[in-house]
């Protein structure tokens, strides 16, 4: 059904008619909305057949799904940001254990300083938890892949994020289809754990594992995930049969046909991003984009396909390694070895900060003439990262750099408004 509603109610209203068993959150910014309106179907009984766990914090939240997924329960989760963090050692547990367990993701950036704003350095230093990711570019997206998250995680048994841009998707209000019951049951079957505890036939879950079987378990992680690969579009193409949408999958292809110049992204930026190239395309720029949908399992075959042929390609990313550079250029550097490919990597909406039309223009502007570094950060103010490295030199002390520059960033703002 289409419905003018807020990114996280639909997320919240797909995931109930999944029916987990068990719900374990505690609430954080931006993903509140998605666990408080679960919470409130709970309530008041429209989601019926699940026990709702409040919990102290996050990683309470984490191990409180181990439990319930090693008990043989659909069970679900949603955080972000520093909750994730907060989960870490047990998002690792649930992973090593293979549990088939759901969590939305509403990406958010990861202090210090601290921030609230959007971007995805928060799944990113996850990546390699042993979780696959998923990362939806709207909200009709997003909805989708959580029904087929639970297909594809309880197929594999193992968890899976999926990431949906905090604030610019979990509290945007647009139209989307809501998967319907009825589709839903056609499409999902009943959850049947490979595993349940009974007490009267009891086994061990989580026993300590030495170095004669620890690289075999690891391996094991690393198998499922390449048949992941295998799986996610056919999932994909089985969605696309009953629900009519084509949602998910490894990755999107937008006229990249006779493309030069592709643009690889992830996430919501991908509808910007579009924008300008619709508008480049009308001017005659050979130039196209590539969305991932898939970061873990991560598909080269398909983002060699997908990128076969171009002159350069241009990874946005909205995080990156300190002291290196793109997480997801490395990876594309990867999928690309041995071609004549360039590839330059471009830093954008740190923090939440805007990526504009106009920014993005100058950039593939210059990226079409190969007059780009292999590194750029989107919109960087230069003069205020110098200012604060001479005051630095000057002063050789450890000190509150972060209140610096925002001093700085406003005194400049105030300046320009005169």
């Amino acid at each position: 059904m289409l419905e003018q509603i807020e990114g996280s109610k639909a997320i919240a209203h797909t995931v109930a008619r999944c029916h987990p068993e068990v719900v374990s959150a505690y609430p954080i910014s931006p993903q509140t909305h998605i666990v408080e309106e679960v919470s409130r179907m709970v309530k008041t009984g429209e989601l019926s057949g699940c026990e709702y766990v409040n919990v102290e914090s996050e990683f309470a939240a984490m191990s409180a799904c181990i439990g319930a997924s090693a008990a043989g329960a659909r069970t679900y989760t949603a955080t972000a940001s520093q909750g994730l963090l907060f989960m870490v050692e047990a998002v690792y547990n649930a992973s090593g254990l293979g549990l088939p367990i759901v969590m939305t993701v509403a990406n958010r950036a990861i202090g210090g300083p601290i921030n609230i704003w959007n971007d995805q350095s928060d799944t990113m230093s996850q990546r390699d938890s042993g979780w696959l990711q998923l990362y939806a570019m709207d909200n009709q997206e997003a909805a989708d892949l959580h029904v087929q998250a639970f297909k594809l995680a309880e197929e594999l048994s193992l968890p899976i994020m999926v990431c949906m841009d905090g604030f610019i998707l979990t509290h945007a209000v647009e139209q989307v289809n809501l998967p319907e019951e009825d589709q839903i049951a056609r499409f999902l079957p009943p959850f049947e754990p490979r595993q349940l505890l009974d007490p009267s036939d009891p086994i061990s879950i989580g026993a300590m594992v030495g170095p004669e079987a620890f690289t075999e378990v690891k391996y094991l992680g690393h198998i499922k995930q390449l048949e992941a690969l295998d799986r996610i579009p056919e999932i994909q193409s089985e969605f696309q049969q009953i629900f009519g949408r084509d949602s998910g999958g490894l990755l999107h292809s937008y006229r990249t046909e006779d493309a030069e110049t592709i643009v690889l992204c992830l996430g919501s930026i991908t509808g910007t991003i579009r924008d300008v190239v619709d508008a480049r395309r009308e001017r005659g720029d050979k130039i196209g984009v590539v969305s991932l949908v898939a970061f873990r399992p991560f598909p080269t075959a398909a983002v060699h396909d997908a990128l076969d042929g171009a002159k350069r390609v241009l990874v946005v990313e909205k995080a990156f390694s300190s002291g290196i550079g793109g997480i997801v250029a490395a990876h594309v550097r990867g999928a690309l070895e041995g071609s004549d490919i360039r590839i330059y990597e471009l830093i954008a909406g740190l923090g939440g900060r805007d990526v504009t039309q106009p920014s993005l223009n100058d950039y593939f502007d210059k990226a079409e003439k190969d007059a780009v570094e292999r590194l750029t950060f989107l919109d960087l103010q230069t003069d205020i990262v110098k200012r604060e490295l001479e005051r630095q030199e000057a002063n050789r002390r450890s000190g509150a750099s972060p209140e610096n520059i925002v001093r700085d960033v406003t005194q400049k703002m105030m300046e320009g408004a005169q």
